[in-house]
């Protein structure tokens, strides 16, 4: 993605990667731009693909998640058409939440949320052992997580 983005822009994005809830007008006033300007460039920017969305971080036990995990999955055979299939297959999956294609021991990090250790292990065994593009995978149980809102201005 090739954007050039000023000192306005970063602002206003660290401000919404924070509360996306915000107004235009307590948006405009945070970074000191009329509400006509801040609204312009914000919509630049999600026509630009910079700002791809706006969430709600919701408690995953107001859902009925009693445990995350990630699931490191060693594909049997790297071709294009393989990788392809199982990425498909992974996004279709309701209890994933992530999916890393990664370089290393494993191929993809998967990050999946489940009621409890019985739908764990039945998702293991039913959507990713049953697949004929896995080899081995590897589950790590989450205890605790923490996420950043805002990514870092480099």
């Amino acid at each position: 993605m090739e954007s050039i983005l000023d000192r306005t822009d970063f602002k206003i994005l660290a401000f919404l990667q924070n509360d996306a809830r915000l107004s235009n007008k307590e948006l405009a006033a945070a970074v000191g731009l009329a509400p006509s300007s801040c609204l312009t460039r914000v919509q630049r920017l999600r026509e630009a693909k910079v700002l791809r969305g706006f969430h709600a971080d919701v408690a995953p036990e107001a859902l009925g998640i009693g445990l995350q995990a990630l699931i490191a999955v060693q594909l049997q055979k790297h071709s294009r058409p393989k990788v392809k299939a199982f990425w498909k297959h992974l996004h279709a999956l309701p209890e994933v939440l992530a999916v890393f294609h990664i370089t290393g021991e494993h191929d993809f990090q998967v990050h999946v949320a489940v009621r409890d250790a019985h739908h764990l292990r039945d998702l293991a065994l039913d959507a990713f052992t049953t697949r004929p593009e896995v080899a081995r995978i590897v589950t790590s149980l989450i205890f605790e997580s923490t996420r950043k809102t805002e990514l870092p201005k480099l």
